[in-house]
């Protein structure tokens, strides 16, 4: 199992791997991509909800604000009584109700009494000046005192008699009771979850409505410009702000709009979330993104991977006939059906395998050939070498026999001769018989010293030690010594230095040569030559003897033919030339390489 999942035994399992990694890599990548691009969507999702929310509220409070506004303006043309009977029965959040003529005195009010606002006379009172011009709603207190009924400010309105002249005004205070609770069910109604904090901001600032710890407060967050929460040309577009706490939190504002009313526009509806709760959403999205993601990535990798083993399955069954055959467990590869890569390959590697058993089977029987041929070769080699060895011996006994023929024969002869007339002497001059005996004596000796020294050579080869020139010269020099002939010598320097074993058949032939001048030919002058032109070696001896004819053959004789099967041994080419009193000539070419030389 183990080495099923390593790569570098198994081509599945890098496979496998590779879309492992891939797979995780896209889906980490994707995660991350698409869980940023989500947290900056559903961010700014809230944050247009949030300024949404705020203009709601900002309207909502406008419309009821401008509402109880109007139904003071109608309740003028109501009779007393019903005026005030019908404003504390709908508007009971209404502070006090009053009335004053045109000249400014009141002359009637519900909760008048219990209210600093409500004098006898009104005609210094902002809502008394503005009303008696039209519809009219300002501020009266900035600074509302925490813990105590607060109130927002006066309405007031014209009365007008059946003619349509203003006769008077009619006057209310609206205390923030009623919008703390407006505020807070609408609050509810827009954000369920309450995560967001609702206040209403005076135009200096100062939080009329909110909680009591903050309530007479002025509102003292720091903008803080960032991407999502701010614009250039939208200086109330919601932006972060950083409270006096150190935390951070969302702010939305809006100004609260009132319908057909004369008096500052300056109340603000505010809404504030904490930094934390509007990433809060984006980020559990974000990372529920993350999740989906990876749980993909890891589906597509297991389903990539058995994919991937069912694909290289027959890879796999390729690998092990393969492995099979190459263990000589099975004769032939398995050749999937089909025409895809594999089944292409498994033909492939079968014809290979059927080439290469048809190319054994050819070497198996070419082999068998070239051994049987071997050993009829080889037999005919240990023939030609018996035969060889054969040739050898015969040659060796020529050699010898010409060696005796040189020495031993030729004293043999010598002393045959003295013995011959020795015993004519002993009949016919006795006193001579001592002198010949002492020659006879000495051509035995000689006989002994020349049987001596062709052993020596037999035995060794100087001439291979030496060179073919400087031993014909001290040949020549015993020659000259023993006969007291002027010879004629000229050797090359190339020619001197010659002396491979065709060399030493050279030197014996011209020993042969010199004693047969010697014993034979009644010379007084001789000449020899060893010289090389071009890839011939040269050899000339010639004599100014009596000479002989060729062509007569001698019984008993073997000098001239060991002369020629000499020749013929080493490749050389002999021709004898003489005729009676003409003397003889004894040319020797041999054909040699350069390398010889």
């Amino acid at each position: 199992m183990l080495r099923d999942l390593d790569p570098r035994r198994s081509l599945v399992a890098g496979i496998i791997w590779l879309m492992v990694a891939l797979a995780a890599s896209f889906a980490i990548a994707a995660s991350l991509w698409a869980g940023s691009v989500a947290r900056d969507i559903v961010v700014q999702q809230h944050v247009r909800r949030l300024a949404l929310e705020t203009q709601q509220l900002a309207s909502d409070l406008g419309q009821a604000v401008s509402a109880r506004l109007e139904a003071v303006r109608s309740a003028g043309a109501l009779p007393t009584a019903q005026l005030f009977e019908h404003l504390t029965h709908a508007y009971p959040d209404l502070g006090w109700i009053a009335i004053a003529d045109s000249a400014g005195t009141l002359i009637a009010g519900e909760n008048a009494a219990t209210s600093s606002a409500a004098t006898s006379s009104a005609a210094q009172k902002p809502w008394f000046k503005r009303g008696i011009s039209g519809l009219w709603i300002g501020l009266i207190d900035q600074s509302p005192v925490s813990g105590s009924a607060p109130f927002l400010g006066d309405m007031s309105a014209p009365l007008r008699d059946r003619s349509g002249r203003i006769v008077g005004v009619i006057a209310a205070h609206l205390t923030w009771a009623w919008s703390s609770s407006d505020v807070q069910h609408l609050s509810q109604a827009l954000d369920p979850r309450g995560s967001a904090q609702s206040l209403i901001l005076t135009g200096a600032g100062l939080i009329a409505v909110g909680p009591p710890a903050l309530r007479g407060t002025v509102w003292d967050g720091v903008r803080i410009e960032s991407q999502e929460s701010s614009s250039a040309d939208q200086a109330e577009a919601p932006h972060f702000e950083r409270l006096r706490d150190g935390g951070t939190a969302l702010i939305a504002r809006a100004g609260v709009k009132l319908i057909n009313a004369d008096g500052p526009d300056a109340w603000q509806v505010q809404l504030s979330e904490p930094k934390e709760f509007v990433y809060q959403r984006a980020n559990a999205l974000a990372i529920r993104i993350w999740w989906i993601s990876l749980c993909l990535g890891a589906a597509t990798a297991a389903l990539g991977a058995l994919g991937a083993r069912h694909l290289t399955n027959r890879l796999k069954n390729l690998t092990r006939s393969a492995a099979a055959v190459g263990r000589n467990e099975s004769a032939r590869i398995e050749v999937p059906s089909g025409h895809d890569e594999v089944a292409q390959l498994a033909g492939a590697f079968a014809k290979v395998l059927d080439d290469l058993r048809q190319e054994r089977t050819e070497l198996l029987n070419l082999s068998s050939e070239l051994e049987r041929r071997v050993a009829v070769r080889t037999r005919e080699v240990e023939r030609l070498a018996e035969e060889s060895r054969y040739a050898a011996i015969v040659r060796e006994r020529l050699q010898i026999a010409r060696d005796l023929h040189d020495t031993l024969a030729h004293s043999m002869m010598a002393m045959l001769s003295e013995v011959r007339l020795l015993r004519k002497l002993q009949e016919r001059d006795p006193d001579a018989l001592p002198d010949e005996l002492a020659r006879a004596e000495a051509v035995a000796h000689d006989g002994l010293n020349e049987a001596r020294s062709a052993i020596n050579q037999m035995r060794g080869n100087s001439v291979r030690d030496t060179g073919l020139g400087p031993a014909i010269s001290r040949a020549v020099e015993r020659f000259k010594d023993r006969t007291g002939l002027e010879v004629d010598v000229q050797i090359d320097g190339a020619a001197a230095r010659f002396g491979d074993e065709r060399a030493e058949v050279i030197f014996r032939m011209t020993e042969e040569a010199l004693r047969n001048i010697e014993r034979h030919a009644g010379a007084s002058r001789l000449r020899l030559s060893l010289l090389t032109n071009a890839a011939h070696l040269l050899l000339h001896i010639g004599d100014d003897g009596i000479g002989f004819d060729p062509a007569t053959l001698r019984p008993g004789h073997f000098g001239l033919v060991g002369l020629k099967e000499q020749a013929q041994m080493i490749g050389a080419e002999l021709s004898i030339e003489s005729a009676p009193e003409r003397g003889t000539t004894l040319r020797l070419a041999l054909r040699i390489a350069p390398e010889s030389l």
